[in-house]
């Protein structure tokens, strides 16, 4: 009997648990009476999917991994594995192993930007503002998403021909702690401005970071931004949010000298990596959404973006 037959019973709740993972639900034996899956039934299928993956690998790489020890040729220490790091793990595997990565780099010229950006000041204090630049990157996101509705979709029945569109705009911020990676949503991003995207980024970090954050609010997201931009680098390949069809990844401001119309000026760049699913989105497509997203951070929008 083909899976399309079988419909194994479920709650809409672990129905969508399973879809966050890529899981055909209807491949998992339920432990509750007739069959039905519970949250524990799909989390052991999933260990048992990655036991299996390890056991091939492990057989294919034993003699290297296993003709030596680490402690042969020195001193070692063995660590756990941070929990934040361990529950992110099959997330990770999920994304990289089922969606064709494919990632577009390039630059947006942002000095008008930055010049508007550091000339914000409180309108009753005079102090100024310290915004961060992510806060606009956001907001220019989603002004590329609303002409772009491919990027803010997921792919939930791709055997079936089917893609969500979402209508709402809730974008995932990578947020680097010392547990390790989590990745917040600041929700409904089209309808805040600049301020209150500011506060809802330093709000969301600092829960992450102190653990207080609600487990739902890594979930339902439009798109992801994560920024090394704090750390250092350039350019490198992201690893798309599962169910999310696209990433972007921002690098570390850098001061260049563009030739503009012959002449050389000292500009503001930032370098953009975007990955995305190629089942979903080709190439001309990605390459548009960077162009129209480089122009929504440039001179003649930026300051639009504020409100």
């Amino acid at each position: 009997m083909s899976d399309k037959k079988i419909k194994v019973p479920a709650s809409p709740k672990i129905r969508k648990f399973a879809r966050e993972f890529g899981i055909n639900i209807n491949k998992i034996v339920g432990s509750e009476r007739k069959g039905r899956v519970i949250e524990s039934d799909v989390k052991n299928f999933i260990a048992n999917q990655l036991n299996k993956g390890s056991s091939l690998n492990e057989n294919k790489t034993k003699k290297i991994n296993n003709e030596f020890a680490h402690s042969d040729f020195g001193e070692i220490e063995l660590k756990d594995i941070p929990r934040i790091k361990k529950l992110a793990a099959p997330y990770l595997v999920n994304s990289w192993t089922t969606i064709p990565h494919v990632t577009n780099h390039d630059e947006a010229d942002i000095t008008e930007m930055e010049d508007f950006r550091n000339s914000l000041t409180d309108i009753y204090t005079g102090e100024k503002k310290k915004i961060s630049p992510l806060a606009f990157i956001v907001k220019a996101l989603v002004a590329s998403l609303k002409k772009f509705p491919n990027f803010n979709s997921s792919v939930d029945d791709i055997e079936n021909g089917k893609i969500t569109l979402k209508k709402y705009f809730h974008i995932g911020i990578a947020v680097d702690t010392s547990h390790g990676l989590m990745v917040p949503k600041i929700r409904n991003v089209n309808n805040k401005n600049i301020n209150h995207i500011s506060n809802e980024l330093k709000k969301v970090s600092e829960q992450c970071r102190n653990l207080k954050i609600n487990k739902k609010e890594f979930f339902g997201g439009s798109m992801t931004i994560t920024s090394l931009g704090g750390v250092g680098g350039s350019f490198f390949t992201p690893i798309i949010n599962y169910p999310e069809v696209a990433i972007l990844g921002i690098g570390r401001l850098e001061k260049k000298q563009i030739s503009i119309n012959n002449k050389l000026y000292l500009r503001t760049i930032l370098p953009l990596s975007l990955s995305y699913d190629h089942r979903i989105i080709d190439g001309a497509e990605a390459a548009r959404f960077n162009n129209d997203l480089k122009e929504n951070l440039g001179k003649n929008f930026a300051y639009k973006l504020a409100v």
